[in-house]
């Protein structure tokens, strides 16, 4: 099949089956669409979908998001995970402010220069908001691509991916550029999924290769197997006298940078003297709760949650800032990891 072919088919079966009241495709202007596909990386568009409008409502444009804090930034991006993406839009969005004139880059170079953009962001960018001609590589692209050319290997391999992009730039037309990216992520979405693909709804499917082969399965080669490091925490869920529980917020880089949390200590300390060393408390009570487990890509957290009773301190060591005392009943706006909400929920209840 030829690439005017192969793009001619599946514009044809987007006219008729491609999504196009997605939130982010109102509008779409290059900020909406860079939010949207950052927010989509990793994550379903169906879960993205509230994030996303309640993250443009607050930050409309480029200006507002560069202005806010980062805590609140966090605080809209609570529970959608990977919260790297959240710092670097930030950060990103500042640059834009400060280099480019307020405005998301046209180019891309320019836009693979921000943080958090690589080349497959980037040209789903500038070819859904700008119409310009560049291919895409994002997860739903690669599945369609390596099965439709039964293209052997895992994309994670420079060799594969670097075949990958030679096929998206081969198959991607001059005309109606949006559309087909648009038409590659929804049929990798919605059709040519990783398990059960629906190969009978599949406009490609009396040409694809691995179909034909009866071997949908194989393409891509999945990553290779490897155990999930374990990791382990006690999270200390330090109560006062005022009901209030005792917030940190973690450094600006790594796992769940920049967002609060309960302090953290080693599952053999003694609780009572790591709080009088560490934070100048006093502790009343001490109650063990039952094991959470938290996956992220590439560990296993295992968080032994304590509620501990403190009285309020006179003498403190605490750094100004780094803490505060949190009130479950009033909660402000500041970026907490999903087990952290998940805790003060409990918290709250077993009141």
């Amino acid at each position: 099949m030829s690439p005017e072919q192969f793009s001619q088919r599946l514009l044809d079966w987007f006219d008729t089956h491609g999504r196009k009241h997605l939130p982010w495709q109102e509008q779409p202007t290059p900020y909406r669409v860079w939010v949207s596909e950052i927010m989509l990386q990793q994550t379903q568009a169906a879960t993205v979908i509230p994030y996303y409008q309640r993250f443009i409502t607050r930050f409309p444009d480029e200006q507002t998001l560069a202005a806010a804090d980062l805590d609140e930034v966090l605080h809209h991006w609570s529970g959608l995970g990977y919260y790297a993406r959240a710092r670097n839009l930030h950060r990103a969005a500042e640059q834009i402010c400060q280099q480019h004139g307020g405005q998301v880059p046209l180019d891309l170079a320019a836009l693979c220069q921000l943080p958090g953009i690589g080349r497959s962001t980037a040209g789903a960018i500038l070819a859904l908001s700008a119409g310009q001609r560049q291919p895409i590589l994002d997860g739903n692209v690669k599945r369609v691509l390596a099965r439709f050319h039964a293209v052997p290997g895992w994309p994670g391999r420079s060799s594969v991916a670097d075949e990958l992009w030679r096929l998206a730039e081969r198959n991607t037309p001059a005309q109606r550029v949006g559309d087909y990216t648009q038409a590659m992520m929804d049929l990798g979405a919605l059709v040519c999924t990783r398990r059960r693909p629906l190969c009978a709804a599949c406009p490609f499917e009396a040409a694809c290769e691995a179909h034909q082969q009866g071997r949908e399965m194989e393409f891509p080669e999945p990553a290779p197997r490897r155990a999930l490091p374990q990791r382990h925490t006690s999270m200390l869920l330090l109560c006062n006298e005022n009901d209030e529980v005792l917030l940190e917020q973690r450094p600006p880089t790594g796992i769940w940078g920049g967002l609060w949390g309960f302090p953290e200590c080693a599952q053999d300390a003694d609780i009572a003297t790591w709080c009088r060393d560490s934070l100048g408390l006093t502790v009343t009570a001490v109650e063990p709760w039952a094991m959470l487990r938290h996956t992220f890509s590439h560990f296993q957290l295992h968080i032994q949650p304590i509620r501990v009773t403190v009285k309020n301190p006179t003498n403190t060591v605490m750094e100004a800032g780094r803490f505060v005392w949190y009130n479950t009943r009033q909660p402000d706006e500041r970026g907490l990891a999903a087990p952290v909400t998940r805790l003060l929920a409990l918290l709250t209840t077993n009141r």
